[in-house]
């Protein structure tokens, strides 16, 4: 946790306390000292939107009531499938979430809330109670906490750059001029900062081009692990702001998984590791379980082979639209086959770079020559394993949720490390080879569902994911599918060009 004198988020910084402590008590004071006007509730509806009620400050009164009670809505308008007894449920606010918004007429005090029913209970098919459930079992079973972070990959389109064209695919860490949108990036880094979105860097990406009139350039936002509760809900909160910032400058963005038929599409790949809480025996400190002085443990190769066994199902939580399809079978850069490595970049699950034993010390020695002295604790270890599956039509919260339930079976499943070293693609499995002809993911929406409702025990075990979601995803991916059938998409431009402009804003 930032300390409150460093941090940029203004709640914190005004009164001295980080969010995780923040009180409806520590809100009223601030409201009243940064003079806000409005309360905004915010919450994630089932196509994994954020939606948002906006509340006037009328009173103290009024303003106490809506931070602690919260209000109801429609269930059955915000969940799809919802039934009418469904109708009335609460929305409770999350206080350690609270975040001025720079947006809008009025300044405004927003809440991320939590879904309940008419008892008081969790709503069980809200996304936001699904990843909490799957995180509780993780840790229950493992004492392991799952932290993860995404790489959130988009387009923004506007006018043609005359000075400064931009080049086909040639976008990756380019600095401006040949970059476009820095100060779209570095106003998306400030607020992000100001929200307390725990964030590592922005940049440009590879993807840029020129097409119909329109300048086509692509960039990411990569965030810092927390866990996969707060990754969810930071990954949603990102993809609002990029949309409002790229607005105010009279922009487009975009998180469509296929954007142009030769560019490169928008991926969301989730990085991760498992984390032993200070108080879990660590010794007091939180500890990284996933890598050690020689690279990754048995602890991380379990977690590989949990993903990779529910890597199948997982797509359709991580890839919803029929253009993901496409992304997957065209992209330069997209998973080949069911597989993974440490040094490979086609395989599903990678395992990047991460100062792994004592290289720091004598890197920082040779880049700083006769400077000296020690070099400070830099905290849990940053080692993570990457998820390369899942594209900007991802409903994160269900998708977290999935990789939590993947990786305890992982964790627990007395075959996994033998599993990992078949799907090694590197070649350092037992036969030397490495994965020969690894399993492929789904093709279509249709066959992501099959693999889903054949591997939904997973998701269902302990209450995780409600039968009736389950049947709901299933549903949806079914129809998305059928309304592509009989189109010959990589031959026929139209046609394709139609449906990438169906699901051009996702998630």
């Amino acid at each position: 946790m930032t300390e409150p004198t460093w941090t940029p988020h203004p709640i914190e910084r005004l009164l001295g306390k980080a969010r995780s402590d923040l009180s409806w008590e520590d809100l009223v004071e601030a409201v009243e000292r940064l003079g806000l006007e409005q309360v905004d509730l915010r919450y994630v509806g089932g196509d994994g939107r954020l939606k948002s009620i906006a509340f006037p400050i009328g009173s103290r009164e009024q303003l106490v009531a809506v931070l602690v009670r919260g209000e109801r809505v429609d269930g059955s308008s915000v969940f799809g499938g919802a039934s009418t007894e469904d109708s009335d449920v609460y929305v409770v606010p999350r206080w350690s979430t609270a975040f001025v918004n720079p947006f809008g007429t009025r300044p405004s005090l927003d809440l991320l809330c939590s879904f309940y029913d008419s008892d008081g209970e969790p709503l069980a098919h809200a996304h936001d109670q699904v990843v909490r459930r799957a995180a509780e079992v993780l840790t229950a079973e493992t004492g392991l906490v799952l932290e993860a972070f995404g790489e959130l990959e988009y387009y923004l389109v506007s006018e043609p750059d005359p000075l400064y064209a931009v080049e086909p695919e040639r976008g990756y860490q380019e600095s401006p001029p040949f970059s476009k949108h820095r100060v779209v990036r570095e106003e998306v880094l400030r607020h992000l900062a100001s929200f307390g979105i725990a964030t590592k860097y922005v940049h440009g990406e590879v993807g840029s081009a020129v097409e119909d009139g329109r300048q086509l350039v692509q960039h990411e936002i990569e965030l810092l692990p927390v866990p996969v509760p707060e990754a969810a809900d930071a990954l949603v909160v990102t993809k609002w702001l990029v949309r409002e910032v790229a607005r105010a400058h009279g922009l487009e963005a975009t998180f469509a998984p296929s954007v142009t038929a030769d560019g490169a599409g928008n991926g969301l790949h989730v990085h991760s590791r498992l984390v032993r809480p200070a108080d879990g025996g660590s010794g007091g400190q939180a500890v990284n379980e996933i890598v050690d002085d020689d690279g990754l443990t048995d602890t991380g190769k379990r977690l590989v082979a949990g993903y990779l066994g529910a890597a199948r199902a997982l797509s359709a939580f991580g890839n919803t639209v029929p253009t993901s399809y496409l992304r997957l079978d065209e992209g330069d850069e997209s998973p080949e086959g069911i597989c993974w490595g440490e040094t490979d970049r086609t395989g599903l699950v990678r395992v990047p770079l991460a100062w792994v034993g004592d290289v720091l010390p004598g890197m920082v020695a040779h880049a700083n020559p006769g400077i000296g002295g020690a070099l400070p604790d830099l905290g849990v270890h940053p080692q993570t394993v990457e998820l390369r599956l899942g594209d900007g039509s991802a409903d994160v919260h269900l998708l977290l949720a999935g990789m939590a339930l993947a990786a305890r079976r992982g964790l627990t499943d007395p075959d996994s490390l033998a599993q990992a070293e078949r799907l090694r693609a590197d070649g350092d499995g037992d036969d030397g080879d490495g994965a020969e002809d690894p399993e492929q993911l789904p093709t279509s929406c249709a066959k992501s569902a099959d693999a889903l409702e054949e591997d939904r025990a997973l998701f269902e075990a302990d209450g995780v994911f409600p039968e009736r979601l389950v049947d709901e995803t299933l549903e949806q991916l079914r129809e998305r599918h059928s309304a592509t059938r009989g189109k010959r998409l990589r031959k026929d431009a139209s046609a394709r060009e139609e449906l990438v402009r169906r699901y051009w804003h996702v998630g």
